[in-house]
């Protein structure tokens, strides 16, 4: 998988894009209509295709070409950040046209765009042919943004190319676009590259099990919009959605196969998707707890706290780590979200008092000193460990991040913000002051909770497009510039709280706009060019 850096991208003001120099201006500031000779490398017209040239009679060599107006940017979501503007006919893929590689690499990437043009693929090859569409990795790409890709239509083909397979990647996507919305790719230089490194989608298919057809649409679909993550919430009280050979007891009816998962992961590989998978402790665990009940959480009276395990007993971490260790293989990406929120523990007035074990197992850990938020801490601090012996970054949400005494969450650990509505909450920037990444999940905008409990409603995207930013973590407000480097991106969430108020195809439905919302604002945090109206139109246009 590629690795994902930021790179900074200056805006430009609405409405605008890049064209070539000063020649075009002055020629427009006179009123001058200008008309372009363009031939191909054999000494034949390349706009043969689009009208062919005109010539004299009995003339054997070749005439002008029709003057063409000067192109438009492509329409696309996400929108590109930058279109160099020229005159000719475009490229729009012809029968007998070719898709050829500069590198064995980008196969992939070559027959995939090929499959969705309906273009014979040639491999690699060195020679070129009227109508030929090329993917190429950029020499002395080291260093710019792997995502970042060029895309230049002009003598009636197409070359795209970047720094790494992912950027030449999301340079098939916007051409797949532009065909598919308009028929051709307009003539000129497309420069292009996210704004944020982190582009994703989370399902939590443990309350709701999804099928993998289901998901396997959700990895095709994230593609064609250039996201990057997709996360699987799929363990919590309600159930355990996955195959295990470690812990078999543990796993719902309805779940996935491993081979179901590999299939995704992999299809999401080939889309330069991460699967980033997510199994919540120290809460939400009913699922694991109805399997092995040694393991919960009860009070100083003897009553259970729902969905929580007692950190206090060994037995708990050891089954914990032994399906951490055993998801590694089937989650090769190098992320793990480690969860770590709502730990009805640290809910009580007085956690000390009310779980007397817990108090006594921190005092034994940590000192006379030591409390729960110590011992919840350090149970987050192990699990991470745990992903970190993977090879893997661990991330947990921002309610897990606990104020203690005597020891902090490791700093290697990213925070997952998504509410200020938790005891004792902390606004983002005590997380940024303290030097730590941030990904951005706010609920007020990116969170789909069917059943729209409490005080959820289910988002059309249009507050997304027109008044969310990654900047904004924590309700409307959005922290300040110094701080937007460390945000790494975001995800729009899919909650499945209600879990029968809405089918499968009924969520595919309800969310397709606020992907789409999200990750245009992910790409490129400005101002859009476009009104929601002419977004949406857009989006239905391209399908």
């Amino acid at each position: 998988m590629s690795k994902h850096r930021r790179r900074a991208s200056a805006r430009k003001p609405r409405g605008t894009r890049t064209v070539v120099g000063g020649a075009f201006a002055t020629a427009v500031a006179l009123g001058i209509g200008l008309a372009l000779w363009s031939f191909g490398g054999d000494g034949s017209p390349a706009d043969a295709a689009a009208g062919g040239p005109d010539r004299s009679a009995g003339s054997a060599s070749p005439g002008p070409t029709r003057a063409y107006p000067l192109s438009q940017a492509p329409r696309t979501i996400p929108a590109v950040r930058s279109h160099t503007a020229a005159r000719g006919p475009g490229w729009r893929p012809q029968s007998g046209s070719r898709v050829v590689v500069g590198d064995a690499s980008l196969a992939d990437e070559g027959k995939l765009i090929a499959s969705e043009l309906g273009l014979a693929y040639s491999g690699r090859r060195d020679d070129e042919r009227p109508g030929d569409l090329r993917l190429a990795l950029d020499k002395g790409g080291e260093g710019r943004n792997p995502e970042s890709y060029t895309m230049t239509v002009r003598d009636g083909r197409v070359t795209i190319s970047g720094p790494a397979d992912a950027g030449v990647f999301y340079g098939t996507r916007t051409l797949k676009q532009e065909v598919h919305g308009g028929g051709t790719a307009p003539e000129g230089v497309v420069k292009d590259a996210p704004a944020k490194p982190r582009r994703g989608f989370m399902v939590d298919i443990a309350r709701k099990p999804f099928t993998a057809a289901w998901l396997e649409d959700r990895v095709r679909e994230l593609g064609d919009l250039k996201f990057n993550e997709l996360g699987l919430h799929f363990s919590d009280d309600q159930g355990f959605r996955i195959e295990s050979d470690t812990h078999p007891e543990v796993v719902s009816a309805d779940h996935l196969t491993k081979a179901e998962v590999k299939r995704l992961v992999d299809l999401a590989a080939s889309r330069h998707i991460t699967v980033v998978p997510e199994i919540d402790s120290p809460g939400h665990l009913g699922a694991v707890i109805a399997a092995h009940p040694e393991t919960q959480l009860r009070n100083g009276p003897g009553v259970a706290t729902r969905g929580a395990v007692d950190i206090s007993e060994p037995r708990s971490a050891a089954i914990v780590d032994d399906l951490l260790d055993e998801y590694a293989a089937l989650f090769p990406g190098g992320f793990w979200h480690l969860g770590g929120d709502e730990y009805q523990a640290l809910a009580a007035r007085d956690p000390q008092a009310a779980y007397p074990q817990l108090a006594a197992a921190a005092r034994k850990a940590h000192g006379s000193g030591g409390n729960v938020a110590d011992l919840t801490t350090a149970w987050l601090n192990d699990r991470a460990a745990t992903v970190r012996g993977q090879d893997r970054t661990p991330r947990a949400w921002n309610d897990g991040f606990f104020r203690s005494s005597s020891l902090s969450p490791d700093r290697d650990i990213e925070v997952a913000y998504w509410t200020g509505k938790e005891y004792g909450a902390r606004q983002p920037t005590e997380y940024l002051d303290a030097g730590r990444k941030v990904l951005n999940y706010n609920d007020e905008f990116l969170y789909y909770v069917l059943g729209e409990p409490q005080t959820f409603v289910y988002p059309d995207g249009r507050r997304i497009y027109e008044k969310w930013n990654p900047r904004v973590l924590r309700g409307t407000e959005a922290v300040p510039a110094r701080y937007d480097a460390q945000i790494l991106g975001g995800s729009f969430a899919v909650w499945c709280d209600l879990a029968n108020s809405q089918t499968q195809d009924q969520v595919a439905a309800g969310i397709r706009m606020p992907l789409r919302a999200t990750v245009q604002k992910l790409w490129d945090p400005g101002e859009p060019a476009m009104s929601w109206a002419e977004f949406k139109e857009l989006a239905d246009k391209l399908g």
